[in-house]
């Protein structure tokens, strides 16, 4: 099997080199600039938009710091009392992350904009709003940008769109930074959106709506990505594509003449639990068979996605699988 696998041991990494890490790191640096340009610019605007826009941000740079260590406890090798290894431990400091963007940013921001529209804010410099938020676009592209670099090497690896790709991946931190940013640039044009009508129409009720509706949409990513983590904590199947491209692996081991059942499993980022039930080739005894199989296992655990494989073998009236 091919060494330096991602979503699939037979594959080319779509994590070269720590990719997810770095793509963490610029997130927060990022959010941070942003949070503090948009919490001034608040407190001299009094825009209801801009206030949720600054807990938003405020979330995202806050989630990258669950996400920094999610990346870098999740990296843990296994030992005896985790036999399969930290993986698993980047879903919950993910979900964190995920609880975080709703109670920080999704309902601070609805909050803030129901209490708008119950006491509306006076007109303020609206210049200096569109100037942050604009400055804000550009950082948050530079973000996204390398999110969508990312998701498009894993998009291209399987040959399906990006966006599907981030749903799907092991990556949660991959996910996290892509879908978070994806908000943060539709957020951002909310909040502009709800500026401009408060200035064209002397009606602040449009500044309000729009911190809601920012709200919203935050409530929406959060409660998607608390939904994906919690799949795979619970166990995720590996995609189709990377379970086939084991199957193929498996069937072009010399020792192996059959694969009757394959079962694969993530405990972590682009780390797999390899269940199979094969027929060996050759007429070995019994011992001598037990001692292949097992050596089998091993070298199959060589390869760094593959955590632990377990080897059954096959009777005679089980089909055979096929990849």
């Amino acid at each position: 099997m091919a060494k330096d696998a991602t979503e699939s041991p037979a594959g080319t990494s779509d994590d070269p080199s720590g990719e997810s890490m770095l793509t963490v790191v610029i997130a927060f640096t990022m959010n941070v600039l942003i949070a503090v340009a948009k919490t001034v610019a608040a407190g001299i605007t009094g825009s209801a938009s801009l206030v949720a826009e600054s807990a938003h941000s405020w979330a995202d740079a806050g989630n990258e710091i669950f996400l920094l260590i999610a990346e870098r406890r999740g990296a843990r090798g296994r030992d005896g009392r985790h036999p399969f290894g930290y993986g698993r431990e980047t879903y919950i400091w993910s979900m964190f992350a995920a609880f975080g963007l709703f109670m920080v940013g999704a309902v601070v921001s609805v909050m803030h904009g129901i209490s708008a529209l119950t006491e509306p804010e006076e007109d303020a410099n609206y210049l200096v709003g569109y100037l942050v938020l604009a400055i804000s676009a550009v950082l948050e592209s530079v973000s996204f940008a390398q999110s969508i670099r990312q998701a498009s090497a894993g998009g291209e690896r399987f040959s399906i769109h990006p966006v599907r790709f981030v749903s799907r991946t092991s990556n949660s931190t991959l996910r996290a930074v892509f879908f978070e940013d994806a908000a943060a640039l539709v957020g951002l044009a909310i909040a502009a959106a709800g500026m401009a009508l408060h200035e064209i129409t002397g009606q602040a009720v449009w500044d309000a709506i729009g911190s809601i509706l920012v709200g919203i949409l935050l409530a929406f990513i959060a409660v998607f990505l608390i939904k994906r983590n919690g799949e795979f904590l619970l166990g995720q199947s590996a995609m189709p594509a990377t379970r086939t491209e084991i199957l193929t692996a498996l069937l072009g081991r010399p020792e192996i003449d059959r694969v009757t059942y394959l079962h694969v499993e993530y405990v972590g980022p682009m780390k797999y639990f390899l269940v199979a039930a094969v027929d060996m080739t050759g007429d070995l005894a019994e011992h001598d068979l037990a001692v292949r199989l097992r050596k089998v296992e091993r070298e199959i655990e060589e390869h760094e996605s593959i955590v632990e494989a377990v080897l059954t073998l096959s009777t005679s009236d089980e089909p055979s699988l096929t990849s």
